[in-house]
Order: C-alpha cells, then sequence, then structure tokens
C-alpha cells in the first residue's frame, strides 16, 4: 500500500488494515477510521501486563485462552481493536482464527497509560460493550487500581461493578477461575509469590 493510499480518513476495512507496511507502528480501525497508536507502552506496562497475564494463565488455563497484545481483534470489517489482554472460553475457541479473534472476547483488559486514558475509559468502552464484550477491566497503574464493568444485557453499555484497591482480590462473577490481589500486578518477581 502506497503512502498516499493511507492519508484517507474513512472507509479503512480489514483488507486494507492488512496491507499496511511493517514500519514499527501499530494501528487501530475504528468506525472505518484507522488510528495510529501511541508509542510502545512502557516498561511499567508491560511487566503488569505480563504480571496479569500470567496470574491468569496460573488459574485460568484449564478454561480460557488467554492473549496478549499485539492481538487484532475484528469485531466487524471496519472495527478492529488491539486490547493489552483478552480471555476467550474454550467452547468459543472458534472465534480465535489466524487473523486474530473474531467476535467478542468473554473479557478484554486494557492497561492506562497516560496516553491512552481518554480512549481506553471512554472510546474503547463503548466499542467494547457495543460489540458485546460481558467484561471489561480497567488497570489504573498510577492509582494500582482494577476498575471492573461487566455489561448490561438490556442497554448493551457497561455498568460499573466494582473498584479493587492494593490489598484487594479480584473476583469476577463472570468467570469464576479468576482470583488474584491487585498487589500482586505492581510488586517485583514472582506474581505467585505473594498470594496476600
Amino acid at each position: 500500500m502506497k503512502k498516499e493510499d493511507r492519508i484517507k480518513e474513512t472507509g479503512w476495512t480489514y483488507e486494507d488494515y492488512t496491507k499496511l507496511p511493517d514500519d514499527g507502528n501499530r494501528y487501530e480501525i475504528t468506525g472505518g477510521r484507522l488510528e495510529l497508536l501511541t508509542p510502545s507502552p512502557s516498561s511499567e506496562h508491560q511487566m503488569v501486563s505480563i504480571r496479569l497475564s500470567y496470574l491468569l494463565m496460573s488459574s485460568c488455563s484449564n478454561e480460557y485462552i488467554i492473549l496478549e497484545a499485539p492481538i487484532d481483534v475484528i469485531f466487524a470489517d471496519d472495527e478492529i481493536r488491539q486490547p493489552d489482554l483478552l480471555m476467550v472460553h474454550f467452547s468459543r475457541e472458534s472465534i480465535v482464527s489466524k487473523r486474530g479473534v473474531e467476535g467478542p472476547p468473554d473479557l478484554i483488559v486494557e492497561i492506562l497509560s497516560p496516553g491512552t486514558a481518554i480512549r481506553d475509559r471512554f472510546i474503547k468502552s463503548e466499542i467494547y460493550a457495543k460489540y458485546g464484550v460481558k467484561e471489561y477491566w480497567i488497570v489504573d497503574m498510577y492509582y494500582r487500581t482494577v476498575e471492573q464493568y461487566l455489561l448490561d444485557g438490556k442497554t448493551s453499555k457497561y455498568t460499573f461493578h466494582s473498584a479493587y484497591g492494593e490489598t484487594d482480590e479480584v473476583t469476577s462473577p463472570n468467570i469464576n477461575c479468576v482470583r488474584y490481589y491487585v498487589k500482586q500486578l505492581f510488586q517485583k518477581g514472582n506474581p505467585l509469590a505473594q498470594q496476600k
């Protein structure tokens, strides 16, 4: 794809997305618009993501596929996102394809960075709700919290379920295998070394 072809403001599709050059940047498509993601996440962001993935794998890997960014979630031909982490129950593993995840995961997690906070809290949460992601977590590294939102099937919008502080144990009404303490996301070393 030529550089001048990338200038179009709307009408982007998954096919266009696959033709983007490997230029070191990460992109998403929202409502047919190409969005350049912020520079690579910080090392702290990546460590929190890896720890969360490790904690979820240790308790949920028998029931769920757990994937970390970069992974394309293809909600529609003109709506492709790259969440930080996601989970898909094995009963729905058919939505995990060679292209990415083609449909709503059971859980999506976004880890806030200064450049992504507004997008993660408002824009992405609306999109994830619209396409039927049942549970959405926001990990706030600054306040060291995990916010949990559940999809209201009647309104197709998220309702706030709970906020967990550093000493709190995170559980989920939808995903029974989830069980970890928030402080495990931010401690140094093995996240399983300190359970309480």
